[in-house]
């Protein structure tokens, strides 16, 4: 029996164990096999393969049992996540449906998951920016959070290393708030937004550009996007099915099965991760404690490094369970900060208008992005009575209609043939959110989930920064609108909509200089428990306004690198 106990955790043992296989576990997976490491991925979901399990990625409309729209008793049965603009028929088997993974909602949060293989890289909106030196160097600079421990030289490189491979569509815009990266051929713009670029070029010079949107997907592949089995993006604007042509980046299509092609990568869906195992002995953490997601069956895994890629909240949920006499608070959480400065990206405002022009012209086809507004308020001086600022999106499309008038063989003419009214403009926000030690989650004392572990208690809001950030938004868009010769300009607001819908949560084992007010160290480790990386939304110590993936992809990159090479020099 004692040879049978040592050939079991010989088969439970690996070089490094993954936790979560969505956007940034897919690449901690691809660095680590593909530098030699046996690696062990765990995720909590089922098992997702690309092209196979995209059920309705080629359904028609009417082959849908509700023409792609969600049953009243659906949504009333899961009102969080009902509230996702993509939760219909042909993508909520990829959503977390809310009575099977509850939470608690100290304050309204709408948490938004997606368990399974690839996670929520098959759902992400694909939007894709870098960040810049001002972003990086705003909290030092202007007197929140904590400092980076990194500035974009540093990571710069790490950014065209992933783009290379994951493929980003885009123009090379030459700003210095937003860097230009290694770019596919970009989306065109209407002809509605070239003239609003022009119109605000003329008006506030070259302050507030209107650039193309840069997205997550293959315009023209190169030969290294072929090698990965994915071909051009056929803009079906469909991408919440899964995409069989891999024409977008997702885990499933790319680094998952890059890993597995490496023959180093062994993957294990429905296993939900308890806690990390720390060794009082060797004073480093051994392995991972999971939970099989159909049997409840309980078992450990153990490796030299571990990369905790669970999404924000999950890896926050995870480290505070990782208790031991040496962590009693969870894993690394010496200075009790783990869990708070929660921040996220505010999307709940937007504006809208009509533009009278180019009615002989209208856009052919369906694209997958927006243009795009970078941030431009609190950039190289503080002008404003809130820190920080917003970038936005901008689209345009013509306002269809049908003549409805007439009765018999007219009216089913009339309405077989589509007209053609003003333009429609709109943009949406995306402001900055200040990290703030209000803003946390927790481990509830009480509640478990069914395999016992505690459940997560979600206490995040809006603040004053965030209202006084919307009211300027308003402001400076109505006038954008206005110089542009828009018409019926309306703003809209919804102050009532809870956090948690922009999908961009961040923090909690935040990235700092100083082990006293931060969790992580440059290299995304813990500061207290060296072998153990962190490089999902977590790892963040500001949100910045750029879409945030891209910027976990670089993190995680450069983390497997370090990782490796501190293994190899024995270190780890």
């Amino acid at each position: 029996m004692s040879y049978f106990s040592i050939d079991s955790i010989k088969d439970r043992t690996f070089d490094a164990i993954v936790v979560g296989s969505g956007i940034s576990g897919g690449w901690a997976a691809k660095e680590l096999t593909g530098k030699g490491l046996r690696t062990l991925v765990l995720e909590r979901g089922r098992n997702v393969q690309h092209v196979t399990d995209y059920p309705t990625t080629m359904m028609r409309p009417w082959e849908f049992p509700h023409l792609n729209q969600m049953p009243k008793e659906v949504k009333d049965a899961n009102p969080i996540v009902s509230k996702c603009y993509a939760f219909n028929e042909d993508a909520a088997h990829f959503f977390v449906k809310d009575a099977e993974h509850p939470y608690v909602q100290e304050k309204p949060f709408d948490w938004i998951r997606g368990y399974q293989v690839g996670g929520k890289s098959l759902l992400w909106a694909r939007q894709t920016q870098r960040w810049s030196q001002f972003d990086f160097e705003g909290p030092a600079r202007d007197g929140f959070a904590v400092e980076w421990p990194i500035n974009y030289n540093e990571i710069a490189p790490w950014y065209s290393y992933v783009e290379k491979f994951a493929g980003i569509s885009g123009n090379k815009d030459g700003l210095p708030q937003l860097p230009d990266g290694e770019f596919l051929p970009p989306h065109e713009q209407s002809c509605v937004e070239k003239y609003f670029g022009q119109q605000m070029a003329k008006h506030y010079g070259g302050t507030r550009p209107i650039i193309i949107g840069r997205c997550a997907h293959l315009t023209k592949p190169n030969p290294i996007h072929f090698q990965q089995g994915r071909a051009q993006c056929q803009n079906r604007a469909l991408c919440q099915r899964g995409c069989p042509y891999g024409g977008y980046f997702s885990s499933n299509a790319t680094t998952i099965p890059w890993a597995m092609k490496s023959g180093k990568m062994t993957l294990k869906p429905d296993s939900v991760v308890h806690s990390i195992i720390y060794d009082e002995k060797l004073g480093k953490a051994a392995g991972v404690r999971v939970i099989d997601a159909k049997t409840n069956e309980a078992i450990e895994y153990y490796a030299k490094i571990i990369f905790v890629n669970a999404a924000a909240l999950n890896t926050n949920l995870i480290l505070l369970n990782s208790t031991s006499h040496r962590f009693p608070q969870g894993l690394g959480n010496d200075n009790g900060l783990m869990g708070k400065y929660i921040a996220f990206h505010n999307y709940r405002t937007s504006i809208s208008g009509e533009y009278e022009g180019f009615l002989d012209t209208t856009s052919e086809g369906i694209r997958p992005n927006s243009s795009y507004i970078p941030r431009f308020r609190n950039l190289l001086k503080q002008e404003t009575d809130f820190l920080r600022g917003y970038a936005a999106g901008f689209n345009s499309s013509r306002i269809t209609f049908n003549d409805r008038s007439g009765m018999g063989e007219e009216l089913k003419t009339s309405l077989a043939e589509k007209k053609y009214g003003n333009w429609r403009v709109g943009s949406h926000m995306m402001g900055e959110t200040i990290p703030k030690e209000t803003n946390f989650v927790a481990l509830d004392p009480n509640l478990k989930d069914k395999w016992g572990i505690p459940q997560l208690r979600i206490s995040v809001s809006y603040d004053d920064n965030d209202e006084k950030m919307v009211k300027d938004y308003h402001e400076q868009l109505t006038e954008m609108f206005t110089k542009a010769g828009f018409k019926n300009i309306q703003t809209h607001d919804v102050p009532n909509k809870a956090p948690g819908l922009d999908i961009h949560e961040m923090g909690g084992v935040r990235m700092g200089k100083d082990p006293k007010t931060s969790l992580l160290n440059n290299w995304n480790q813990l500061h207290a428990c060296k072998n153990v990386f962190v490089t999902d939304g977590a790892c963040m110590t500001s949100t910045a306004t750029q879409n945030p993936s891209l910027t976990y992809m670089a993190l995680t990159a450069r983390a497997a690198d370090y990782a490796v090479k501190q293994m190899k020099a024995k270190n780890l």
